[in-house]
């Protein structure tokens, strides 16, 4: 069985990218729970966070700060919502971290994960393109 995540990494599956770096590819959620959702995905497969190798540490958490404070400035939110599972509710077994744009009053609360959908692949598109164009400029 081949790995979603794997997949996205090599390009075998489609996904609106927004970022690719040496270590870590970023890419909407298909079923975000706010538009915007980031999934940031080492590119080494690795099932969960205590798998992840030690020099990988460092590659995926800065980039999960610079998307975080991207994100915010995308989408106008007030602040993230950063957030990684381990086996339980890990829906694709390859460690990722999720970045949720937040906003007050937002209807999130706790850990029940509404979700939302894009309108069509267009919306999908534009979302990641505004965020993509933030972390391009803060590079």
């Amino acid at each position: 069985m081949t790995c979603l995540f794997c997949a996205v990494v090599a390009g075998d599956s489609p996904a609106h990218r927004v970022l690719e770096e040496e270590h870590v590819v970023g890419f909407l959620d298909v079923r975000p729970v706010f538009k915007g959702h980031v999934l940031l995905v080492p590119r080494q497969h690795v099932d969960t966070l205590p798998d992840l190798p030690t020099d990988l540490v460092q590659p995926l958490f800065s980039t999960t700060q610079r998307v975080a404070t991207a994100v915010t400035e995308a989408f106008d939110a007030q602040g993230t919502f950063v957030a990684m599972n381990n086996v339980v509710s890990q829906s694709v077994p390859h460690l990722h971290v999720h970045v949720v744009p937040r906003t007050k009053g937002d209807g999130l609360r706790g850990f029940f994960w509404p979700r939302t959908k894009y309108g069509d692949d267009a919306d999908a598109a534009g979302h990641a393109a505004r965020l993509r164009t933030i972390l391009e400029e803060g590079t």
